[in-house]
């Protein structure tokens, strides 16, 4: 099974940076959720402009989808500067980072996405270039070496990542400003499909609405994809406005169902219950049996299940909770509560153990 193939993938597509590019709020005015983000992002924003300083940097982290780099790019907007583009894996070698560095104008915006996966050396020069804006390095080589520090202009560092837990503690503790993002309630996921489809000029009717809002698994970008494909359904029935009715068909179509599960969901839950008897198994033996890579389970797929409390995570591995047994129409097993207990306590090894919890 190959993630891009999949309609609900942790990755960006080509079609996404379109949908995005057309739909992307372009201040925190229009940017919808994230409450509480919003407003703390406000005041440093603003005392940042009184000062004509730059702001502190900021690290954004949360699930894939969740509008990390729309709100990079609002940053940059709302304090009028440039914004610059890149991501831990484009930056293969230090040099490419202190070029990137030393090519930035005072106040700009530098935003790395996937800053989790930078290199070594290239987060070493990102250290005193956050904290002193400045970069050290050498010159020369054995006794004629010469340490030399080159002078950078005031930059706003933005991060993105969705594992935070990943990021080093030095490189953690140089960021000023530190967000999580958490899933959209179904209430703003039916506002941004609002806003989205009178930027793309489609009727929506309100109970069609919410009904794709309700199957978006709480990401904007999961929304934003429905409402396109839903519409094209739509276009091609006929439609002049997008109704309850043809929205269930187009989902059922695209095999989403009531919960917003797909294929590769059912497919997890069926491994699990089925033939790990509702486990504890291990994440390794789960991404064996569904053809899945474990990086795939762990970001894309548990967060959701773990939210609508369908699995639980264990010291012994993952294990299926009631409401999984009941969405998939399984009876509970009769040793379900010893099996909960085991995976919990860890008390007794599980077969399914496979070393990786």
């Amino acid at each position: 099974m190959n993630e891009e193939g999949r309609f609900i993938s942790s990755s960006k597509s080509e079609q996404d940076n379109e949908i995005e590019n057309t739909l992307r709020p372009l201040s925190l005015s229009e940017y919808v959720g994230q409450e509480k983000i919003k407003k703390s992002l406000t005041v440093y924003i603003d005392a940042a402009k009184k000062r004509k300083e730059s702001l502190d940097h900021v690290l954004l982290f949360g699930p894939p989808g969740l509008g990390k780099t729309t709100l990079a790019h609002i940053i940059a907007n709302e304090l009028g500067v440039q914004f610059r583009v890149t991501s831990g894996p484009a930056i293969e070698k230090a040099g490419d980072l202190a070029a990137i560095l030393t090519n930035l104008n005072a106040n700009d915006v530098l935003f790395i996405d996937e800053i989790h996966r930078l290199s070594k050396s290239a987060e070493e020069i990102l250290y005193p270039a956050m904290e002193d804006y400045c970069l050290d390095f050498v010159v020369g080589k054995g006794p004629y070496a010469k340490s030399m520090r080159l002078e950078l202009k005031p930059f706003t560092l933005i991060g993105a990542t969705t594992r935070a837990g990943n990021l080093s503690s030095p490189l953690r503790d140089r960021f000023g400003v530190i967000n999580r993002l958490e899933m959209y309630s179904t209430e703003d996921l039916s506002k941004i499909i609002r806003r989205s489809a009178r930027i793309l000029s489609i009727g929506v009717e309100s109970d069609a609405e919410a009904e794709m809002a309700r199957r978006s698994r709480g990401t904007p970008r999961i929304a934003n994809r429905i409402l396109k494909r839903v519409r094209d359904y739509a276009e091609v029935k006929g439609k002049s406005a997008i109704d309850l009715t043809t929205a269930k068909e187009s989902l059922l179509m695209m095999e989403i169902d009531d919960s917003g599960l797909d294929y590769a969901d059912k497919l997890y839950l069926d491994a699990l219950i089925c033939k790990f008897s509702g486990g504890p198994a291990g994440l390794s033996t789960l991404a064996a049996s569904t053809g899945e890579e474990t990086v795939t389970l762990e970001d894309v797929i548990e967060p959701y299940l773990l939210q609508l409390g369908f699995i639980a995570r264990t010291p012994r591995g993952r294990v299926a909770l009631a409401a999984a047994y009941r969405h998939l129409g399984v009876p509970l097993p009769a040793d379900y509560e010893s099996r909960l207990k085991i995976g919990n306590t860890g008390k007794q090894l599980s077969i399914f153990e496979d070393g990786d919890e």
